[in-house]
């Protein structure tokens, strides 16, 4: 067994240096809570960027993908395999939408809503071919390919990586007239996460989504929802679009998907909207693969089974009361829906990745985004009082 050293020197020397790790290393997982080769325990609260909200190795989800990997795990799409339908129409289901789209990752994801939204608008909303625009909100975060990253206002995203993809244009989160006022006969699509999780869990205003449908409406443009963040249950509801009552276009979901076991994404709409794609126009070798059906359609069994977003929800509340309590003099604004929770530091803070390692010398692991915000999303499995010990935490580390 390697210790935690040994294996942090071996990513240092093989591996490129694209992310700045937590200083931990991660050897086994169960439920909320994680353990390092050396036995040490810590809590989960970043759930990997919200795709383990069913807890580490949910036992129904791994069972099911466990028994899928005796029989078949890969045909590609050039043949029927027997688990995509069923799979496909629970999601359906689940999202009230007619027909999805499988792919593995979210960046995939949201190149197949952008794609879809272009062919579509050419082919049934006559916009001139290669002039549609898509609009962005700007500080989002859909992802890291190359045509994802030209409509990123993050230069660490960006910086090196031109040129830059044409075709959009970007508004400020949670304004409705800069929105409207950007709309031109070119425009196809807003394009937007419904809270914006990399940005540092921003919370728009009430009735912002709302807003957008009926402008979207009324310049019969797309509404596309990136929720492969927010989505299935994070945020208290199965969808954050959900706390407004509003329906997007185009939905656009991964991460949890799959609870975490294999990657898995989708782009799920209309039959109208979906029946621009025809074979051939688009796909991938691994999306729909047998294996990763099994995983979704667990998943949303278990989500649905054990009311995971209505866990998200009371659990949630609970957790952002308890850390408002603490009342530091470092915070600057406590703020969440769901367990999906920020803490934003003060400047004089001092930036949080100090904070975020003095959590992990406690017991919690969790990661700081854009220098002064702590994101904590656990495991919507958590229990009460595993929340409890993580305020205890906060209070001594906050108010040293």
């Amino acid at each position: 067994m390697l210790s935690s050293k040994e294996c942090m020197q071996l990513e240092a020397q093989y591996g490129a240096k694209n992310y700045k790790p937590i200083p931990v290393v991660i050897e086994k997982a169960k439920g909320a809570w994680v353990w390092d080769p050396e036995g040490n325990k810590y809590l989960d609260c970043l759930s990997a960027y919200s795709a383990v909200n069913h807890g580490h190795l949910h036992p129904k989800i791994v069972d099911a993908v466990k028994n899928q990997l005796d029989t078949l795990t890969l045909t590609s799409r050039a043949f029927y395999n027997d688990r995509l339908g069923r799979f496909l129409k629970k999601l359906c289901e689940v999202s009230g939408f007619d027909m999805a789209l499988p792919m593995n990752t979210g960046a995939e994801a949201v190149e197949t809503g952008i794609k879809i939204a272009r062919r579509y608008s050419y082919a049934k909303k006559n916009i001139e071919a290669n002039k549609a625009e898509i609009i962005t909100a700007y500080k989002n975060f859909h992802g890291r390919t190359t045509t994802i990253v030209s409509f990123s206002n993050d230069e660490n995203a960006t910086k090196g990586y031109g040129p830059y993809t044409p075709g959009f244009k970007h508004v400020p989160f949670d304004d409705v007239d800069a929105l409207e006022a950007q709309i031109n006969k070119n425009t196809i699509a807003f394009l937007v996460e419904p809270i914006q999780g990399e940005a540092g869990v921003i919370i728009p205003s009430k009735g912002y989504l709302k807003k957008v449908r009926e402008i979207c409406d009324k310049h019969d443009i797309l509404l596309i929802l990136d929720e492969i963040q927010t989505g299935f249950g994070r945020t208290g509801k199965t969808f954050c679009y959900e706390h407004e009552g509003i329906k997007p276009d185009i939905l656009l979901v991964g991460k949890a998907l799959s609870g975490g076991v294999i990657p898995v994404s989708a782009a799920i709409t209309t039959k109208e909207i979906m029946e621009v794609i025809t074979p051939g126009s688009h796909g991938s070798t691994f999306g729909g693969n047998p294996l990763a059906c099994v995983a979704g359609e667990a998943a949303l069994d278990v989500l649905l089974d054990e009311k995971l977003p209505e866990r998200s929800k009371e659990l949630g509340e609970y957790f952002l009361n308890a850390i408002k309590d603490i009342n530091s003099p470092l915070f600057k604004e406590v703020r969440g829906k769901g367990l999906f929770i920020a803490i934003e530091l003060k400047d004089e803070a001092g930036g949080a990745r100090q904070f975020t390692e003095a959590m992990k010398e406690k017991g919690i692991l969790a990661k700081e985004t854009h220098v002064h915000t702590i994101r904590l999303a656990p495991p919507l499995v958590i229990e009460k009082a595993d929340l409890d010990w993580a305020v205890n935490i906060l209070k001594d580390i906050f108010n040293a």
